[in-house]
């Protein structure tokens, strides 16, 4: 974790801590960066405005070394650009100050679930309450009725169905799918979250729900929950 901030650093690295976490502080980017390639770690925490060498700055770097390992920005910043620069950069995730250590530590945990079920064994086919999605053929059955789904539907179908009764983060699904995170993908994304709400009509027990600030879930009820071929 880097954090320029003495008092908010020794609180946030303390709590992490008592959640069973190993956590490395610095104070400056620079020490950041010279830690960094000297230590496995499964999640940098950097905070943006940092003396000697910015969040920003020190994100560039840890990308050039190691691609996958997921960046949690904590920022002051709340203007639009500076949250797309972080996105742009590779961040996972940007968390404005003032913040909830709870907030921090649940965002911690989604991230890393999300690491760790990056490569997934392959799902054929999701049965969604009455519906059978089969992502290979691209395909949404109920009773007698098929609708072939395009490929960015079945994309995001597999998400939801991945994160069934949990919030699929917008942004997370951005990346994943469209590559990146901007206004026209977010808006792109809308329009088959609608698109996927119709095709799932048939069955009321199903629905796509938005949840504020965060992403969709989809909900299902857990006696119907969906399976897996």
């Amino acid at each position: 974790m880097c954090e320029d901030d003495e008092n908010l650093g020794m609180l946030l690295s303390e709590y992490l801590q008592v959640k069973g976490y190993d956590v490395d502080l610095f104070a400056d980017g620079e020490a950041g960066s010279q830690a960094f390639p000297n230590d496995k770690y499964s999640i940098c925490i950097l905070d943006v405005m940092m003396p000697k060498k910015d969040g920003f700055e020190l994100a560039r770097e840890i990308r050039a070394t190691n691609s996958d390992i997921p960046i949690l920005f904590l920022t002051a910043k709340t203007m639009k650009e500076d949250i797309l620069e972080g996105f742009k950069i590779g961040a996972d995730d940007y968390l404005t100050k003032p913040f909830s250590m709870e907030e921090l530590l649940l965002r911690i945990e989604a991230i890393l679930r999300r690491v760790k079920g990056a490569k997934p064994q392959e799902v054929l086919v999701y049965h969604i309450g009455k519906y059978a999605f089969d992502t290979q053929k691209q395909t949404l059955t109920i009773g007698d009725k098929q609708t072939k789904l395009t490929t960015k539907e079945s994309e995001l179908l597999s998400q939801l169905c991945g994160n069934v009764n949990q919030v699929l983060e917008r942004n997370y699904a951005l990346k994943k799918i469209w590559g990146k995170v901007d206004y026209f993908n977010a808006r792109s994304m809308d329009v088959y979250i609608t698109k996927l709400r119709k095709l799932l009509k048939d069955d009321p027990d199903v629905e796509i729900m938005n949840i504020h600030g965060k992403g969709y879930k989809l909900i299902i009820p857990y006696d119907t929950n969906v399976k897996k071929n």
